[in-house]
């Protein structure tokens, strides 16, 4: 069977490695496994004492995890918004050092046709990131109804031919199922017309975010990553999109500004502060240099932000 690791490039990864601010006895989380490549990078500069775990849904992902035999290391199945009852336990008191997300799909699922989440290649229209739990893409598509694919389309995918696409899919499915990635992609490449990205780009975006409610995990772990995070901890979040990176820059931004105050109200700075306890700061925002883009033309959208817990006497 081919490896369809191979071809895998961490995005960012130096910027990341910079970033996290790796301390001798730090604990570390890359909430997003994949095909390991942070993870294994991390693993390179701690010492004897620090620790990493890794958290995916993906049975392949935790396959490729478990190859790993390093004492410091530890790999956790399911979703990473579960991340504060995973680790509740071990960590209550804000104790975690480092928190990595690299979100979206990895080149693995990307290149196995069998995931169903390339357009370019054929294959059963899945898009589950953990196949074994819920309903499928093409499943999903001959239940939905034109009013909630259409919203899908547009909120998720930012597609302004949404509508037209989703009466298109219903129509199709009543004569012909869709069951195929080949099939939804022909369909939608006779409706849009060509752009600067492949015409099925947003579509397929949207409806592996609705299948596997990715903002919705993204939303959380973020909230919660907060309430585990060491004083001078670091959350790192690259995201590939405008959808996610918007709920990551509101986050980031929101718990690290005071709330606005109409002119004309007295109130001291101290009472200001008071108003709302800021929990961050934001540190910087990375982009892929030429060189990285040119060797990986999959991180040409990537940004990364940093941001950091404030300190106890902050």
């Amino acid at each position: 069977m081919k490896d369809l690791t191979i071809n895998h490039i961490p995005v960012l990864l130096k910027e990341v490695i910079q970033s996290l601010k790796i301390t001798s006895n730090g604990i570390y989380i890359d909430c997003t496994f994949g095909c390991g490549g942070h993870t294994k990078e991390i693993l390179k500069h701690l010492t004897k004492e620090n620790k990493l775990y890794a958290i995916d849904k993906d049975p392949s992902s935790i396959k490729i995890a478990k190859k790993i035999k390093d004492r410091r290391f530890h790999i956790i199945s399911g979703n990473f918004s579960h991340i504060l009852k995973n680790f509740r336990k071990q960590y209550t008191q804000e104790k975690v050092h480092g928190i990595l997300l690299d979100l979206g799909i990895s080149s693995m699922q990307i290149n196995d046709s069998r995931r169903g989440f390339s357009f370019l290649s054929d294959g059963p229209l899945d898009m589950r990131m953990n196949p074994t739990i819920g309903i499928t893409a093409a499943q999903w598509l001959m239940k939905s109804n034109l009013k909630s694919l259409s919203k899908v389309l547009y909120n998720f995918g930012e597609e302004r031919f949404s509508k037209k696409i989703a009466k298109t899919i219903i129509k199709q499915n009543q004569i012909i199922p869709i069951t195929r990635t080949i099939q939804l992609t022909t369909l939608i490449k006779k409706i849009v017309p060509k752009r600067r990205k492949h015409p099925a780009t947003k579509t397929f975006q949207a409806i592996r975010i609705h299948i596997n409610k990715e903002l919705d995990e993204l939303s959380k772990v973020l909230k919660y990553a907060l309430k585990i995070l060491a004083p001078n901890g670091r959350l790192l979040v690259i995201s590939f999109h405008s959808l996610e990176d918007r709920i990551v820059k509101k986050f980031m931004l929101k718990n690290s500004t005071l709330p606005f105050i109409p002119s004309g109200i007295a109130i001291t700075e101290t009472q200001l502060k008071n108003l709302k306890k800021l929990e961050l700061k934001i540190i910087k925002k990375f982009f892929p240099t030429q060189s990285e883009i040119h060797s990986n033309p999959r991180a040409r959208s990537a940004i990364l932000r940093v941001a950091e817990k404030k300190g106890i006497n902050e």
